[in-house]
């Protein structure tokens, strides 16, 4: 997002990914995250790229931009270069390998997305939104442009109530988030939620800008800013420290055709409200019961991703070598509902030694290869309606080939075991253990061999 103004130009990309049916969880898309990116394309080439998914079959990826069939080498080309940056996904973020037990998460059929492509200035952006078929096999993108305004003022209006001589200061993750009563200039880590500088978004994760939000009312056309602070006519997302998520997403004004909105919403005078009021603070725990030990010599980042949101890997967890953490376990049944049925957690694992602020992110700068979207290794945590939780480690594919630098066992009261090592998982692609509740389970990351 470094050196990017404004918003940028609006256009999808995607492939068709085959999942066979002894998956379980939510099927996703890879390269679904919005980032910024230093490689800048022309405005006249800006298009829309069809993704669909198979259920059957061997994986087999094919790319479509502006109605015609591109070659593939080519488009995943431009997608690594930076010449689109993701701005969401139709579906949830977790494919799960074959379980050691059986899970009542409903699989996903079908899903689009969505990137942006870089212009070099820019003071106008198109939108793209999606509809996603109702057959099991495919879900076509569509796309609307037109103009976009020029962004408002950051500088809300000031405060004409009361509330302005209010001390509204927080007390941290337990303090109740006053609605409507603090500026949207004001990132709230005061009420728990924790800042992520490094996207240039001043503290937030994702801005998604809706114009007026409607109770009821799904969401057709949204644009997000690559850059700059929450403003008017926002959704403002943000991340939680490790063991927390965020509360805040609009739970009845959804993206009308599959994109996942979440964070708080900044009115048109300029203050914060709840989307979510029947939850009033900003952060809450999870399940609990699963950790993460750092046992390596160095430090290792995993990133959550932003979901709802664009879902971006950018939710950060720094481990540190002899360090233990809190893995946020969410409860499906009570987290954020994608078209109704229920969502977990999809984490990042980088390599050891790039720091979390290079990590956490779409494009790293020192390890384009191993790291942000291309991370070696994604991991999976959720508690399920039949109260088991279900831990998976398995392959950031077919994202990347890349091989991660460390090994990495799930061990405590778990059903089975659960391991990498020196590149090779203890199931076929991937592996799954249950967690009961009660029980503990810790993800250690481990030198090779050790």
């Amino acid at each position: 997002m470094k050196g990017v103004i404004g918003l940028a130009l609006a256009a999808a990309v995607s492939g068709v990914v085959a999942q066979p049916h002894n998956h379980h969880g939510h099927h996703h898309a890879k390269k679904h995250a919005h980032a910024g990116v230093d490689k800048r394309a022309d405005a006249a080439a800006a298009g829309t790229v069809v993704v669909t998914e198979v259920v059957q079959g061997p994986t087999v990826v094919e790319y479509v931009l502006d109605g015609k069939q591109v070659d593939a080498n080519e488009a995943e080309k431009g997608i690594k270069e930076g010449d689109y940056v993701v701005l969401g996904s139709s579906k949830p973020s977790f494919v799960a390998p074959p379980p050691v037990v059986s899970t009542s998460i409903a699989s996903i059929p079908g899903g689009a997305l969505f990137l942006e492509q870089k212009t070099s200035s820019t003071s106008t952006s198109t939108s793209t939104s999606t509809s996603t078929s109702s057959s099991t096999t495919s879900s076509i993108p569509t796309t609307s442009s037109s103009p976009i305004p020029s962004s408002t003022s950051s500088e809300p209006p000031a405060a004409t109530s009361s509330a302005a001589s209010e001390d509204l200061s927080g007390g941290g993750l337990d303090s109740e988030f006053p609605s409507g009563k603090i500026r949207c200039d004001h990132f709230p880590s005061d009420y728990g939620a924790l800042g992520v500088d490094w996207l240039d978004l001043s503290g937030w994760t994702t801005l998604a800008k809706i114009g007026k939000l409607m109770k009821g009312v799904a969401i057709n056309n949204y644009e997000q800013p690559i850059s700059g602070p929450c403003q008017p006519g926002m959704l403002c997302s943000y991340a939680c420290p490790p063991g927390y998520q965020k509360t805040q997403w609009p739970e009845d004004s959804q993206g009308a055709t599959g994109q996942s909105i979440g964070g708080l919403y900044c009115n048109s005078d300029g203050f914060l409200e709840l989307t979510r009021p029947s939850h009033p603070t900003l952060c809450e725990p999870g399940a609990g019961g699963v950790y993460v030990k750092n046992m390596l010599p160095k430090s290792a980042a995993i990133c959550r991703t932003d979901y709802p949101g664009n879902e971006a890997m950018v939710i950060p967890l720094e481990t540190n070598p002899g360090g233990q953490y809190p893995l946020t376990n969410p409860v499906s049944s009570a987290y954020y509902k994608w078209k109704g049925q229920s969502t977990t957690a999809q984490y990042y694992v980088n390599n050891m030694g790039i720091p979390v602020d290079d990590a956490c992110t779409w494009n790293s700068k020192s390890c384009p290869d191993c790291a942000g979207n291309w991370a070696p290794v994604n991991v999976g945590v959720g508690k399920s309606d039949d109260g088991i939780t279900y831990i998976s480690i398995f392959p950031n594919a077919p994202t990347t080939n890349a091989v991660l630098n460390f090994d990495m066992e799930i061990q405590g009261d778990v059903s089975g075991e659960c391991w990498l090592k020196n590149g090779k998982y203890s199931g076929n692609n991937g592996c799954t253990v249950g967690l009961s509740e009660g029980g503990t389970a810790t993800v250690v990351l481990k030198p090779r061999g050790k």
